[in-house]
């Protein structure tokens, strides 16, 4: 690997964007001028737009002692996409701002690229703008997403109703699980850094945590099955805290049934491993960026053969609450910092 350094302040602003996005190959009809101009311009041929904006900051939301800087990039991307997919619709285009200190070298920055187009091709997403300024420190990213929806398809998270089926895609608490081994692993290497990390294998749950991917998979599905859920949102903060979400939004309670919470097997030994409740981590561990959606009973049948998603509860009246009932039969409030297993 060779060790040559390019500092940005070489290349000047416009140097810098304009290396960044020499590239570009535009991928939706709905860009119709992308990166090079005074803005963008965009046209979604009678849908409805929509928009979304994350705010990634160096020491609060990764750590880049243990996050490559291409899956850094590629998370940035996700994470906003996942949004657009909780209202049902499509993205179609992002944009992306760094600041950047004199810390970061171009091969970095470039590396950190890598990883935005490498999720806007996975998604098929156009890189249509964005901005680069210089940090005192750290690294900060700024990513809005813009997607398309057909007039008034998007699913809001306040719009469940008293009897829906509450389901979820995928499985959670990995990324939680995840962060615990980076974390644990981190300490050490701070406290001896001769030794060499051990993860022990964990590639499942540290890819969960390192790599996210989005739930395009699922609204296509809905589409394709003409499914459209009443109300729907991803899980970025865990599932008890955005269940509570939905619950306030919709002005419902709910039935949640801890058997039906779906965990995967790597998952439940890694938790293990730290002595910790799988339940608990999938519920108050955060980061999947799964779908929580509510639907009608009477298209239950349709959700059957989509082995991807869970029916997990159901709603109920707002006097009712929002309750889980344990595997042993108990039943407690679910509360936003997660329910305490022992309790």
């Amino acid at each position: 690997m060779s060790m040559e350094r390019t500092e940005i302040g070489d290349l000047g602003e416009f140097g810098l964007i304009e290396h960044l996005t020499r590239n570009i190959e535009i991928q939706n009809v709905s860009t119709i001028l992308g990166v090079g101009d005074d803005a963008a311009v965009i046209d979604h041929y009678g849908k409805q737009t929509i928009v979304t904006t994350d705010l990634l900051i160096e020491g609060v939301h990764f750590d880049l002692a243990y996050t490559p800087l291409k899956h850094l990039g590629y998370k940035s991307v996700v994470v906003n996409l996942s949004d657009v997919y909780a209202m049902n619709a499509t993205p179609t285009q992002i944009t992306v701002s760094v600041g950047i200190s004199n810390r970061f070298s171009l091969e970095a920055i470039d590396e950190f690229y890598e990883g935005v187009y490498a999720a806007c091709n996975k998604y098929g997403v156009d890189l249509v703008g964005g901005d680069t300024a210089s940090s005192q420190k750290g690294f900060i990213i700024s990513v809005t997403a813009i997607g398309e929806v057909a007039p008034d398809m998007f699913v809001k998270r306040s719009t469940a109703k008293n009897g829906d089926l509450l389901c979820v895609s995928g499985n959670l608490g990995s990324a939680y699980v995840g962060l615990l081994f980076l974390e644990r692993e981190k300490k050490i290497f701070m406290e001896s850094p001769g030794v060499q990390p051990d993860l022990e294998g964990e590639s499942f749950v540290i890819g969960k945590l390192l790599k996210p991917e989005a739930r395009k998979d699922i609204v296509e599905f809905f589409e394709e099955k003409e499914i459209t859920p009443t109300a729907m949102l991803d899980v970025s903060d865990g599932l008890s805290s955005e269940i509570l979400h939905l619950c306030k939004d919709s002005s419902l309670g709910c039935v949640l049934y801890e058997e039906k919470i779906p965990i995967a097997e790597e998952m439940k030994k890694a938790a293990y491993k730290f002595e910790i409740d799988p339940t608990a981590c999938a519920l108050s561990g955060g980061e999947d960026y799964e779908l929580l959606f509510t639907i009608a009973q009477a298209d239950h049948d349709k959700l059957v053969l989509n082995e991807q998603i869970s029916v997990i509860g159901y709603m109920t009246d707002a006097d009712q609450g929002a309750n889980i009932l344990t595997k042993g039969g108990g039943k407690h409030k679910i509360t936003a910092q997660g329910w305490n297993h022992m309790g």
